[in-house]
């Protein structure tokens, strides 16, 4: 490789992974615990969704609700969790004038924060239901839980809230897929970068030479041997979170601006339209058998949305939408639109055996992305990958430290680099204590929603952040934290049994997997780093930064003050 493009891949390589490194550091770590979203849900609660498979019952929803309601005339929408353990029920309000008149509400409340965005009127509902425990968990903020959190941290779903104003795309949103896609420009130009050298330094690890050998050495390993599922995680990921920017000139060009028409082409939007009849309907409709039928017709699917329009009214309609289990169909999706009144079937498409190509593409991405298709073991891969690519970000961070906490560098670039390090480093190796601790709260704390997970998480985050950037030493930094690691990550399993008496060998003996799976995972994790930290304290070499800078200053200039009178006695 010349010269000219080795310089262009580098720089590319370092300034865009520079940019982007505390982001994509947050977006793996919190992607990495999304795998296992449910088990996190299921150990929160205290609820094994493997051990009880919840039973899907829709009718008992809908009479609650017309405890409280009057149902005529509204749409009802069941949005599936991905495990069938609870549906986010919808409920507008009526297209009968005569039972309810909508109010409109001020532009400033017209778009609520988080999933609550539903509904939008005084007369509509939205909440969690949850099929395990046959009740209602509350609204979306109620019913919040670690896994929510975690999964949607990970692609910075939060800063929605924190920055509300209105670009014309979620900010949170739109700085994870900027980060996405600066990730593959790093990718691709590391890979470049490294080609000529993959071969022969493939296998080569020196962790008994200096600091930045061994960064190096772990950086370049790591970062090839997990390429190709970084790769597929940033091209699905700039797929799945910028979409809509993507897609936008393709609503201008070929759908006159109306974006409906295209996301409806592309399966996301269903058209359920149905014109009200003022004509209650006589017959009663019993939702469930409307699922059970389906169900057995459609083997090997699971449900994702069933919808009702125009509730007891001659016009009534009811959609089911279903995927096929990987297992059954790597791509397909399904769909039942029926006229309650008559019977008749609108429109069908059986999700195993009536694929097209948009299902394909949209399978292919999906199920890349959340590693859904090959069943727990391949999340654990999945979840080792995730925290591999965490490792090439802290390596990559030092390395372009070190390569520049040099004496001849000036002294305001030493510190703007070591501070910018500093930062960057405090905050993700955080990470993993504020986690394991947070979990450790959610078992203590007497009320447990939507503010208290992020006052918990946030605040703790803040605060042992700021207590590392101002300690202002590295070697001291990674030992705390491993440290704290190793102790909260074994209070997780032990804050579990003794708030709910749920220990690692009853849930294995109850056949709870799920619960257990996340104790012995922070058991495993709590394993992981006393090792490492056994290892640093007893292998450790020092490192030293912007320590000797006044000494090596006051060298240099001791010699030159020598040089300068040797060469005026030379010259007497």
């Amino acid at each position: 490789m010349d010269l000219r493009k080795y310089n262009i891949y580098f720089h590319t390589h370092t300034i865009s992974g520079i940019f982007i490194a505390a982001i994509l550091y947050v977006i793996f770590f919190a992607g990495s615990f999304a795998f296992f979203k449910d088990d996190i849900s299921a150990w929160q609660k205290g609820t094994s969704i493997v051990a009880r498979k919840p039973v899907q019952k829709f009718n008992p929803v809908i009479d609650s609700l017309a405890d409280k309601h009057n149902l005529q005339g509204r749409n009802l929408d069941f949005y599936m969790q991905r495990q069938g353990q609870g549906a986010y029920v919808s409920m507008s309000a009526s297209a009968d004038t005569t039972i309810t008149k909508p109010k409109p509400k001020p532009k400033k409340e017209e778009k609520r924060r988080g999933r609550g965005r539903r509904g939008g009127d005084d007369d509509s509902a939205y909440f969690l239901y949850s099929f395990t425990d046959n009740k209602a968990a509350g609204e979306y903020a109620n019913a919040y839980d670690m896994g929510e959190f975690l999964y949607r941290l990970h692609f910075l779903a939060q800063l929605n809230q924190v920055f509300p104003f209105n670009i014309g795309t979620p900010i949170g949103y739109l700085i994870a897929g900027i980060v996405s896609f600066l990730f593959l420009f790093a990718l691709i130009t590391g890979l470049l970068l490294h080609w000529d050298k993959i071969k022969s330094n493939f296998f080569v690890f020196r962790p008994l030479s200096k600091w930045k050998t061994v960064w190096t050495d772990m950086h370049t390993a790591l970062g090839v041997i997990g390429f190709p599922f970084q790769l597929v995680f940033a091209v699905t990921g700039v797929v799945l979170i910028v979409n809509y920017v993507i897609l936008s000139p393709f609503a201008s060009l070929l759908y006159e601006g109306n974006s409906d028409k295209l996301y409806e082409s592309l399966q996301y939007n269903r058209n359920m339209t149905a014109e009200y009849t003022y004509k209650p309907m006589q017959a009663g409709f019993d939702l469930d058998a409307f699922v059970t039928k389906w169900k057995k017709e459609w083997k090997g699917s699971e449900i994702t949305r069933v919808s009702v329009r125009n509730y007891m009214d001659e016009s009534m309609q009811a959609t089911l939408e279903s995927k096929p289990n990987p297992q059954a169909a790597f791509a397909g999706s399904g769909l039942v639109q029926m006229e309650v009144i008559s019977g008749k079937i609108l429109a069908k498409k059986s999700p195993t055996t009536d694929g097209n190509y948009i299902d394909t593409v949209k399978s292919l991405v999906f199920h890349l992305h959340f590693g859904d298709f090959g069943g727990k073991p391949l999340r654990i891969v999945f979840f080792i990958l995730g925290l591999m690519g965490c490792v090439v970000i802290i390596s990559g961070i030092l390395i372009w430290f070190v390569a520049r906490d040099k004496v001849s560098t000036d002294a305001y670039k030493r510190k703007f680099n070591f501070w910018a390090s500093n930062v960057f480093l405090a905050t993700c190796l955080s990470m993993l204590p504020v986690t394991a601790f947070t979990f450790i709260m959610l078992k203590t704390l007497p009320k447990v929603d939507q503010t208290a997970i992020y006052h918990t998480y946030f605040y703790s985050w803040l605060i042992l952040s700021v207590y590392f950037i101002i300690r202002r030493d590295f070697p001291l930094m990674n030992r705390q934290t491993l440290l704290l690691s190793i102790v909260l990550c074994l209070g997780v399993p032990i804050a579990n049994g003794i708030s709910t008496g749920l220990w690692m060998w009853t849930t294995w003996g109850q056949g709870a997997f799920d619960i257990f799976f996340i104790d012995a995972l922070f058991l495993a994790l709590s394993v992981c780093c006393a090792f490492a930290y056994r290892r640093v304290r007893l292998e450790a070499k020092p490192f030293k930064v912007l320590k000797n800078e006044k000494k090596e200053q006051t060298t240099f200039k001791t010699q030159s003050l020598k040089v300068n009178v040797n060469f005026k006695s030379y010259d007497n």
